[in-house]
């Protein structure tokens, strides 16, 4: 599922005295099935922008397309329910006595029928790695881990097309984190679905999305592929970012051997390039 946003503009408060302007004419097209990733610092309009891919928020000029169809009047309800958010601590939104009745949440808010909610429950409880046994427990009951993958069921149990993930892995110890990811990662290769991570962690953004959207001041500063983006240090640097800390240290190595290349955006290809090196010598 495409989602396109064209001259968007959003103001927090306007015409007040504490008006600001999160979001200053940005256009932008997703494609269907692509994984891209969006950073930038603090205040620079990441979640501001996500927020209007499903109408949580509505520009203040500007539009929105899904599918090529505006976000707006009759057919908004419809088109927005095609794109998931999980919001970071998505676990904080658990309220339910059991882990089934907070996945079935929203499904039964929707008034599906009792069979397919039932069918759509267990289907997401196994897309996430998660035992059947856990249906009838409570959510607090849980490791952070497990909760955290709960959170994420009740939104991919509605079967979005488009799913937005905003620091999904905040907060997970290293094992947490691997595990979030390689469900992401799933998710986006073997269902199709089109990914959009909102992240801190640009080694996170390396290791897993096809394009970057580096925002500054509620603006696109650049757009391109990983690779091209993270290799424009100076530029990313300029506003307060910086490229994987892999990358740092493969620049500092091609001063001691000049023959490295240091291209390198992940540790696996860090591992791969100086594999290959010991092997010349």
């Amino acid at each position: 599922m495409s989602i396109k946003v064209s001259n968007l503009t959003y103001t927090y408060m306007k015409g007040t005295p504490f008006e600001k302007i999160a979001l200053d004419n940005i256009n932008l097209s997703i494609e269907t099935g692509e994984f891209v990733g969006i950073i930038g610092h603090t205040g620079s309009g990441k979640s501001t922008l996500v927020q209007h891919f499903n109408g949580l928020l509505k520009p203040t000029s500007g539009s929105v397309y899904i599918n090529g169809e505006e976000l707006a009047g009759k057919k908004a309800s419809k088109l927005k329910s095609q794109v998931g958010i999980v919001f970071q601590y998505p676990e904080h939104q658990l309220f339910e006595e059991t882990v089934y009745k907070d996945i079935a949440f929203g499904l039964i808010k929707r008034g599906e029928e009792t069979d397919e909610i039932d069918r759509k429950v267990r289907k997401t409880v196994s897309m996430m790695g998660l035992s059947e046994d856990i249906l009838s427990k409570s959510p607090f009951e849980l490791s952070g881990g497990q909760k955290r993958r709960v959170a994420m069921a009740g939104i991919l149990a509605l079967e979005p097309s488009t799913l937005v993930l905003d620091e999904p892995a905040a907060g997970l110890d290293p094992a947490g984190r691997d595990e979030i990811f390689e469900l992401i990662s799933s998710l986006h290769k073997n269902n199709k679905m089109t990914v959009i991570l909102v992240s801190h962690s640009m080694e996170d953004v390396a290791k897993f999305v096809q394009r970057v959207v580096v925002m500054n001041k509620g603006r696109i500063e650049m757009c391109g592929s990983v690779r091209s983006v993270f290799n424009k240090i100076d530029e990313l640097e300029r506003i307060g970012l910086a490229a994987p800390q892999i990358t740092y240290l493969m620049k500092r190595l091609k001063k001691k051997i000049p023959e490295l290349n240091d291209n390198i955006l992940t540790v696996a290809e860090a591992k791969a390039e100086l594999e290959k090196y010991i092997r010349k010598e």
